[in-house]
This record gives structure tokens, C-alpha cells and sequence, in this order.
């Protein structure tokens, strides 16, 4: 009988060690931000693609849930979502979230009417210009210390369609967003004849980079963090990183 339950344990044994570990599950806060995170797009867009893949492959269940940006941020912050992302660097967010290695890679211009006269070589230009913006948005830091200083100033509303709308009606003269972000929300909230009239100022405002952010606040962040930042490094070494924008490009997320 001996022999019999020694076969018997080593068969349990066999079994439970060879059923696969249930992924962990996390959930991740963002905002919608066509063309790159959207839930009106496949897969939630570029982003919700590839950040998908990436916890997956590190073994991680996600779950994003889609909030307005500041919304996304205080849940994230208080660790009631497990982090928040995509955002860019700013030193007041460092009290409290740890930065992923960079996400995404992007390019922020002014945007302006083709009937207004528009040139810029430093911010200096833009003194005395009506200027469009949104809530919770910083355009780099240079742009944050001249807003500081009084150097120039921004009108703050919540929605993209609220800054087109002045910007088409003449209300402000410029309007700053990452630049396909911007021609996408654009195409989306108007026809073709309002959309040409729009254009947009070559100089980029700012080249950017944007990370997930792991709240502080929550144990489990900086182990998630390292598990991300790994797969993410493993990604771009392999090139499969570079595909997911391939097919960006082509409009494979488009619905």
C-alpha cells in the first residue's frame, strides 16, 4: 500500500506543478487620447495594443479603464487603479509615481487657422496670443515656467472639441497638441471643408516622451514596474515594438 500512495502523491504532484499559474491580474486608468488610446478604436488603440501585449507577456492580466485624465490620475495616485498612463515627466508627479522606461514617442505643435498669419521661433512669439489648451496638460517644461511667469498665457478646457471649436470660430489663435492627436480628433469632430482650413506651424513645440506611472502608495508597484520596464527593453531589442507602430501607420486600429 505504500508503493500505492507514493504513486498516487507523485501523480498529484505531477498535476499541480504542471498547471500553468494564473496570470496576475492589473488594471491600468487612462483617458481617451486618439489616435493612441481610444475605446472607440481596435484593441483601445496603438497604446492599449501594445501595453496589452506587454503585460501579457510578462505574465500579467490587464484591464484598462478609460476615465477623464484627471479622474484617471486620482485613482491611479491612491492606488485604487494600479497605475495610470500615458503621461509625460514632470517633477510634482515624481512625489508620487514611479516612471516606466518611456512608452511612446511624441511630437507637440501649434496649430492655427490658414488664414491666420502664424510664425514662431521662440516662446517669446507667442506673448499676447490667445491660446487654446487642456485640462491637466503640461507642454514640457519650458512652456510650464513661461505659463509661471506670466510670459504667456492659456485658456484651459476640458475637451478636444472645445479648442477646435474656438479655434475655428477665432476665439484663440493657436492651439498646442501632439500632432496626430490632433489632425485625428480633428477629422473626427468635423467635415472635410472645416478640417482644411486647418494647418499646423512646422517647428514642434516639443518632442516628447510619455511613461506609465506606478503609484507610490501601493507595495506592489515597483515589482510590476520591473516586470514592465523588462518586457518593454525585450520588445524593442526583438523589433516587435517597431510593428505595432508599423501597423499604426497603416491604420490597422482605425474602426
Amino acid at each position: 500500500m505504500q508503493w500505492l500512495k507514493a504513486i498516487i502523491g507523485f501523480i498529484l504532484i505531477t498535476i499541480v506543478s504542471s498547471k500553468p499559474a494564473l496570470a496576475e491580474k492589473v488594471s491600468i486608468a487612462v483617458g481617451d487620447w486618439t489616435p493612441y488610446l481610444s475605446e472607440q478604436l481596435k484593441h483601445n488603440g496603438i497604446i492599449g495594443h501594445l501595453l496589452h501585449d506587454l503585460f501579457k507577456e510578462a505574465g500579467y492580466e490587464l484591464t484598462l479603464s478609460f476615465y477623464p485624465w484627471s479622474r484617471a490620475y486620482s485613482l491611479a495616485k491612491i492606488a485604487k487603479q494600479d497605475m495610470t498612463g500615458v503621461w509625460m515627466l514632470k517633477p510634482e508627479r515624481e512625489e508620487d509615481f514611479h516612471y516606466s522606461d518611456p512608452v511612446l514617442n511624441e511630437q507637440f505643435v501649434f496649430f492655427h487657422l490658414k488664414s491666420t498669419q502664424f510664425d514662431w521661433q521662440s516662446l517669446d512669439d507667442l506673448t499676447g496670443l490667445v491660446m487654446g489648451g487642456g485640462s491637466e496638460y503640461s507642454y514640457g517644461p519650458e512652456f510650464d515656467q513661461a505659463l509661471s511667469a506670466g510670459k504667456i498665457t492659456i485658456e484651459r478646457v476640458p475637451t478636444k472639441y472645445q479648442n477646435w471649436r474656438k479655434l475655428l470660430l477665432g476665439r484663440i489663435a493657436i492651439y498646442p497638441e501632439e500632432i496626430n492627436v490632433g489632425y485625428s480628433s480633428l477629422k473626427q469632430l468635423y467635415p472635410k471643408d472645416k478640417v482644411d482650413l486647418v494647418t499646423h506651424h512646422p517647428k514642434p513645440l516639443l518632442n516628447n516622451v510619455s511613461y506609465l506611472l506606478f503609484p507610490k502608495s501601493a507595495d506592489t508597484s515597483l515589482r510590476r514596474l520591473k516586470d514592465f520596464n523588462k518586457q518593454l527593453h525585450a520588445f524593442r531589442k526583438s523589433g516587435r515594438y517597431n510593428i505595432y507602430f508599423k501597423k499604426f501607420r497603416e491604420g490597422y486600429y482605425d474602426k
